[in-house]
């Protein structure tokens, strides 16, 4: 059959990506408990394509993803981009895949467990010389205003934010040690299911840890900074006010 990706392209304009957006599949990923959780993600997956060619060919990314989406640990994703990057004879191949990570959580008091959902986000570049790889993790927390509670007579507002971070690592990492990092360093973490005790404690535990964003991200900051694990990271923070129709926001990134 005829191959028109392969027919040479004449009007000299190479294009830096090519590939398959959205793609929805089932994946098994690390889990520290359980070693492994399946969950579902959205694939991109993409390569340069030099000016000479017409077009690249869009099955062999789906063809290859399949192969790898029963064991996705994150050196296993890299090695999906050079295989991708070497099949379509292109000089990089690049990939994002994001996905639900669930942990089952305890409430403080009660006990009761419950799920948990995090977004995580793995990023890679890969050449015949480098790559690259990133990790992103959000996670919703519950931050009490500081300047509220000093200046009120009673009370002070809070408010549910999201913490995330994107980290370039040096060695193996739990993503469940880096919720737990950042869960520490804002007022409270997030529970899908609290009971009444559970909910007084919460309150309580937000108002004795009162954080703006900026003591959040720098608290993060020199938590990430301390595993001695990251050669690169950033870290932003963004609170839905309750009492502002903005956000307060704060970013910072190392080295």
């Amino acid at each position: 059959m005829v191959d028109i990706q392969n027919q040479q392209d004449s009007r000299k304009v190479p294009l830096m990506k090519v590939g398959v957006r959205g793609v929805e599949y089932p994946v098994l990923v690390l889990d520290k408990v359980h070693h492994t959780q399946k969950t579902t993600c959205k694939a991109d997956l993409f390569v340069n394509l030099p000016q000479h060619f017409k077009g690249t060919h869009m099955s062999r990314f789906i063809e290859i993803f399949h192969k790898y989406h029963t064991d996705l640990s994150m050196k296993h994703f890299l090695a999906m981009l050079g295989e991708i990057r070497q099949k379509l004879h292109a000089e990089r191949a690049f990939g994002t895949l994001t996905f639900p990570f669930f942990i089952e959580k305890q409430a403080p008091v009660s006990g009761q467990h419950s799920m948990m959902s995090y977004e995580c986000t793995y990023e890679g570049i890969v050449s015949d010389k480098s790559e690259e790889f990133f990790v992103s993790i959000m996670v919703p927390v519950t931050t009490l205003c500081p300047c509220s509670r000093a200046i009120s007579e009673y009370g002070a507002h809070n408010q549910r934010g999201n913490v995330t971070v994107k980290l370039q690592s040096t060695a193996f990492f739990w993503i469940e040690d880096i919720i737990v990092l950042i869960e520490e360093a804002a007022s409270c973490g997030l529970y899908t299911l609290l009971k009444r005790q559970d909910e007084k404690y919460v309150t309580e535990h937000a108002y004795n840890n009162p954080r703006f964003v900026e003591d959040v991200v720098r608290e993060v900051y020199i938590a990430l900074k301390n595993t001695n694990l990251f050669r690169w990271f950033s870290i932003e923070a963004e609170n839905y006010e309750s009492i502002h129709k903005h956000n307060a926001y704060a970013y910072t990134e190392y080295p």
